[in-house]
């Protein structure tokens, strides 16, 4: 068979990446940053953060019916080998510095997505003495997640924008 006269129109293109005009089929251009973003979109490791009604939301997203796996997300405990901080529920000031502390403790490139209201702009304790008006107050956010608590379908279809925002705008 010779490979220059096969027919290749039934080949699937690459998802995401750029393809050359060049004529010669087969063959995929792009740059290696889009190469590790493409990679990296499709292993996700968060460090979830569950800090109250959120967190039992997020918990069930973990779940077999919802199946995150087949996102490439993985869940992982230590924040020294999570590239993604899930922080669901309330954030108290207490809890300010520990969840900058383990923050700084993950490697870059790194994202945090806010998931409910209380994570995003303190929820209905807003006006709470002890309540930190969201968590971008501590850390940067990448992505919000509204809802009260919201449901775990929300936390996937965040979990799909901060895939195509790595692959958009790869951080270095």
């Amino acid at each position: 068979m010779d490979i220059k006269n096969e027919d290749r129109s039934g080949e699937i293109p690459v998802q995401g990446i750029p393809t050359a005009k060049s004529g010669v089929s087969g063959i995929v251009t792009t740059t290696k940053d889009q190469l590790f973003a493409m990679a990296q979109k499709s292993s996700l490791w968060p460090l979830s953060f569950g800090l109250a009604c959120c967190g039992i939301e997020m918990i069930s997203t973990y779940m077999a019916h919802h199946d995150f796996d087949r996102f490439g997300v993985v869940t992982w405990p230590s924040p020294r080998q999570s590239d993604v901080m899930i922080v669901a529920g309330t954030v108290v000031k207490k809890m300010a510095k520990p969840i900058r502390l383990l923050y700084e403790q993950m490697p870059g490139p790194k994202w945090v997505i806010a998931m409910g209201s209380c994570a995003s702009v303190g929820g209905p304790y807003i006006r709470s003495y002890s309540v930190v008006m969201g968590v971008d107050q501590i850390i940067p956010v990448d992505i919000y997640v509204p809802g009260c608590p919201p449901r775990p379908e929300a936390l996937m279809d965040g979990i799909l924008k901060l895939q195509q925002k790595i692959v958009d705008d790869p951080k270095s």
